[in-house]
């Protein structure tokens, strides 16, 4: 076995040992936030006006009347043994159940967002970097600036306030008109096309066009900067020079050489973006009233839902974590000098 295998494997294994402790600080921070802020989950569910006596039993029944350290004892238990807990304000549903019914959705939204951030970003970097100086350059680190800046939620409203409201090219909000697909994968569109309904598929693809969009284009000034930055390096490299000198086409250097090289830090950035994405889901699927996992979040906090709060959290906070594993393997594979 070579020593760069070696390497990689070291690094590999050293990612997945660190996984379990990242899990354990992301489910520990959650547990301690949501006793530290203010509110009663009784006050919630029962509402401010009903009597202490039924509050106490509800605290009682719930197991918020334990100390904390037994609290938090019993919330780690039933993680390990992948026991998420039961909603307090979703009739008894389990938090699993609550996870299958909505991550279909938001794992629409954040594929179809991130194919429009990248495809975005990588061409608007592409543009600039490759035409310095000329209004290419300026207009691609404005977009940049802006859509690094602009507020989700400003951007969503006013976005839905001109194309669906004004002009009326998409629906106001919701995932479909009617009644849904047969439900096969949870995902609208990709159930459409398994059913070969034609029509569904485009149905689904009109409600899921405006908040993927505002999303997506959002999010693609972080892949235009870093594309522009590091094909801009590139461009000025010796072999580039010696392909110029050679008689290559200007094309074929830019597509065959640069890019290729300037794309390899955009693997680490989409783990990051991925993030991102979670975070931003939540404001996109609240201002588009989108039925997803991140809305139903946000739902819960609003109601002090401690079970299903702390169960959404951990689970996408999971997500990341190995998503990030997954990129900084791929990353170590793609450039070995990550390893070293």
């Amino acid at each position: 076995m070579s020593s760069r295998s070696k390497a990689l494997q070291y690094y590999i294994a050293t990612r997945l040992l660190l996984a379990p402790m990242m899990l354990w600080t992301i489910t520990t921070v959650v547990f301690l936030l949501l006793r530290a802020t203010p509110g009663d989950p009784a006050d919630a569910i029962l509402g401010g006006r009903a009597p202490e006596s039924a509050k106490a039993a509800l605290r009682e029944q719930l197991g918020l009347n334990l100390p904390l350290w037994l609290q938090y004892i019993n919330y780690m238990g039933n993680l390990l043994r992948f026991d998420l807990g039961t909603s307090l304000t979703s009739r008894g549903q389990g938090v699993w159940q609550i996870i299958g019914d909505y991550f279909p959705a938001t794992v629409e939204l954040a594929v179809c967002s991130m194919a429009v951030a990248l495809v975005v970003g990588i061409t608007v970097g592409t543009l600039s970097a490759s035409r310095p100086g000329t209004i290419f350059d300026i207009g691609g680190r404005l977009f940049g600036i802006i859509t690094y800046s602009i507020p989700m939620f400003w951007a969503g409203m006013l976005l839905q306030l001109v194309f669906a409201v004004q002009l009326g090219w998409f629906p106001v909000s919701g995932r479909f008109t009617t009644s849904p697909p047969q439900a096969i994968t949870g995902l609208y569109t990709l159930d459409s096309l398994l059913s070969g309904n034609l029509g569904n598929f485009f149905t689904a693809l009109h409600h899921l066009a405006l908040p993927s969009l505002t999303l997506g284009v959002l999010l693609s000034g972080i892949f235009e900067r870093i594309v522009r930055v590091n094909l801009k390096q590139t461009l000025r490299a010796d072999y580039v020079e010696a392909a110029r000198a050679r008689g290559v086409k200007e094309r074929n250097i830019l597509v065959s050489h640069a890019l290729k090289n300037a794309l390899i830090p955009v693997i680490t950035v989409l783990g990051l973006t991925f993030a991102s994405l979670l975070g931003g889901a939540v404001l996109t699927e609240v201002t588009f009233s989108w039925p997803g996992l991140a809305n139903k979040l946000y739902e819960a906090i609003s109601l002090r839902d401690y079970p299903t709060v702390q169960g959404v959290l951990v689970f996408f906070g999971a997500i990341v974590v190995f998503a990030s594993i997954l990129i900084d393997i791929l990353n170590a594979y793609v450039d070995p000098r990550i390893r070293y």
